[in-house]
């Protein structure tokens, strides 16, 4: 069975040319002005036309009001919203109705707890997302190429996407140990904030495609 990866983060026709040509499932744009990643919704409307009939476009936001979000379905026409936020049930519930788009919702995890608390989420949101923990002082809710503790999924068999400091050199250890339905990659295919590399996003894919061959052996 394929197992979606969403290449986030991006913004040049360059590094989304990449993923989808290694294979990305889902490509995020993410509309946050502390992120070195943020994107104006006009030019990330421009980049997603590349990746229609090929992968879902997925709008990340981080606590945004309807204002914004308008403006973002209105110039980018997303397939999928995600939220990166605090937002309760109840708003991810209010979002799906405005919209009537599939949502992503997103959580920080460090213990048991922060997982347990995620679950409450189940049926109302689309997808979870699990993130790691944002270091202290952090400014951005992910991005920050931190992993969590990944036996923390043990026995977890709810639909997800694994997030938090992958990259090509630890990705198979998290197929291996967690068996994610789905992987979620930003920092780690970058060679500055932001920037995003197709040599990192080549090596990626090769790697998550040698993890999943290793376990069907």
């Amino acid at each position: 069975m394929p197992m979606d990866i969403k290449m986030c983060g991006l913004k040049s026709d360059e590094a989304l040319a990449a993923a989808l040509a290694f294979g990305a499932s889902h490509v995020g744009f993410i509309f946050f002005p502390k992120s070195p990643r943020n994107i104006e919704p006009e030019e990330a409307g421009r980049l997603r036309q590349a990746a229609r009939g090929k992968a879902l476009a997925v709008a990340v936001t981080v606590d945004a009001d309807d204002a914004l979000l308008d403006r973002i379905v209105a110039a980018m026409a997303p397939d999928m919203l995600q939220l990166h936020g605090h937002e309760s049930p109840a708003r991810v519930a209010e979002v799906k109705a405005r919209y009537g788009l599939p949502v992503i919702k997103a959580f920080s995890i460090s213990n048991a707890d922060d997982l347990r608390a995620a679950e409450t989420y189940v049926g109302v949101a689309d997808r979870l997302l699990f993130d790691a923990r944002p270091p202290k002082g952090a400014e951005l809710p992910g991005g920050n190429g931190v992993p969590f503790d990944w036996s923390l999924l043990d026995g977890y068999d709810g639909d997800y996407l694994l997030s938090g400091g992958l990259n090509a050199g630890n990705v198979g250890e998290a197929i291996r140990r967690a068996d994610p339905p789905g992987l979620d990659i930003s920092s780690g295919v970058e060679t500055a904030p932001g920037a995003k590399d197709p040599a990192l996003i080549k090596a990626f894919f090769e790697a998550v495609r040698g993890a999943r061959a290793d376990d069907a052996a």
